[in-house]
């Protein structure tokens, strides 16, 4: 059987109210969520430049090693050479031995240097891990306050959330799919999370703009869905103002008597 629009309508205020009492949960977490998100992305990019750190560490060590057994080969050559020199026949083949003495003894002053080079690398890299550690560690503890600040929140919250959100599934049954789709994008586009409101003192409960009272004669009859032109939100109803006469105390005063002279 097709819902009247008063019964429509009726129905979007009790989805908005669940929906206002979820809002109002949220609100107490605050950005709690964002900042545990945002702490976990930072912890998690400090981790991957400690991980970049130690593997620059472990390749240096690699090249270091390379350059000692590089010097020590060159050693041995150096070495070589010069034995052969003992035994060379013409100053030719000693001229010639001493060369590769020589490029033997310049490569190892080179592996000297890049050793040093490298082990300064490596000082250099260790130097910013320490600091990089005591960031992450202060990140991880910054992490674990906001976790457990959270999670007891979640804890006095979780149950009543699960029940509003049972309850707004169950009453987003009784709403045709194309209003609730009109309903929820109102809702993303508002700043206080309000898809549907009453007329309150002739003007929109969203904005707060004014009402005028041809409208408001549209919205009382509900035969159509009617909305703000100004924020575009539902106008479900509008609230009578229920106004509480004072009781006025009227005191008698006397009146003058007025004497006409008539002459």
């Amino acid at each position: 059987m097709e819902k009247t629009i008063a019964q429509k309508l009726d129905a979007l205020l009790k989805l908005q109210s669940i929906d206002s009492e979820i809002d109002d949960i949220k609100k107490i977490r605050g950005s709690l969520p964002d900042d545990v998100q945002d702490l976990e992305d930072e912890v998690a990019r400090l981790q991957t430049r400690m991980s970049k750190f130690e593997e620059t560490v472990k390749e240096i060590d690699k090249n270091i090693a390379g350059y000692k057994i590089a010097k020590k080969d060159a050693e041995k050559l150096a070495e070589k050479y010069k034995k052969q020199q003992d035994n060379v026949k013409n100053n030719r083949e000693f001229e010639a031995l001493s060369k590769e003495i020589e490029s033997e003894e310049l490569e190892m002053q080179l592996m000297d240097k890049r050793t040093k080079e490298g082990k300064d690398q490596i000082d250099g890299k260790k130097r910013e891990m320490e600091i990089l550690k005591e960031e992450l560690d202060d990140r991880k503890k910054d992490l674990a306050a906001k976790k457990k600040e959270l999670a007891m929140i979640l804890t006095e919250s979780e149950e009543d959330e699960a029940k509003l959100n049972k309850d707004r599934e169950k009453q987003s049954k009784n709403i045709e799919e194309r209003l609730l789709i009109s309903y929820d994008k109102i809702r993303k586009n508002a700043n206080n999370g309000l898809g549907v409101v009453m007329v309150k003192r002739e003007a929109c409960g969203g904005c707060f703009n004014i009402v005028p009272p041809q409208r408001q004669a549209d919205i009382r009859n509900k035969k159509k869905i009617t909305v703000c032109e100004h924020c575009g939100r539902i106008l479900a109803g509008v609230e009578d103002i229920v106004v509480k006469e004072e009781e006025k105390v009227v005191r008698k005063r006397a009146t003058p008597t007025r004497i006409a002279a008539a002459k």
